[in-house]
């Protein structure tokens, strides 16, 4: 059975500031391979992209990729701009809505942001990827960036701009992913 993954996501996925086939969506590709599950992974990321972005991109990318599996990656750009996570809610979910709708498994990756944003903000932005993939039927990595922000080693993991994570970063956010998207490709 052929598979096609399209992954809707931000800088994160979409190579921000590394050498094109380095980021964890090619070596998802690389990997699929490997262990002989033939699929088509199809990277739709843009760079500086939101929530509302990626909602109003879904339906042409659902109706061009006709993906069996969708995977969302967004959301961090709306808590950096301070959009209103009840915003956020709403789009991860109609986001996630749509692709089922269109016969997809899908996959939310979720976020957290430091600290500095507050104790009861930083806690309601990490539930709610919880509540939206538990609302959804979705798979869920809680935090794609475990293992990377919480690196003895953090520093060599992120590019000079401490935001994006470096080429070095990107088998460890992969390896996060992999686990709930492979049970889904089974």
């Amino acid at each position: 059975m052929n598979r096609t993954i399209l992954v809707v996501g931000d800088s994160l996925s979409a190579e921000y500031g590394l050498a094109r086939g380095t980021g964890w969506v090619a070596l998802l590709d690389e990997r699929l391979r490997r262990e002989n599950l033939p699929a088509t992974v199809i990277n739709a990321s843009v760079s500086g992209d939101t929530t509302s972005g990626g909602r109003s991109r879904l339906p042409a990318l659902l109706a061009k990729h006709k993906p069996t599996h969708v995977i969302v990656e967004l959301g961090g750009n709306d808590a950096l701009r301070g959009l209103p996570l009840s915003l956020t809610r709403e789009n991860l979910g109609s986001m996630l809505h749509a692709a089922r709708a269109a016969g997809a498994k899908t996959l939310l990756l979720g976020m957290q942001m430091p600290p500095n944003y507050g104790r009861t903000y930083t806690k309601e932005f990490e539930e709610l990827f919880v509540t939206v993939a538990r609302r959804e039927g979705a798979g869920l990595v809680p935090f794609l960036l475990a293992g990377v922000v919480d690196s003895p080693q953090a520093e060599t993991l992120f590019q000079p701009d401490r935001i994006h994570p470096s080429a070095a970063a990107h088998p460890i956010i992969l390896d996060n992913v992999w686990p709930q998207l492979k049970r889904q490709l089974r």
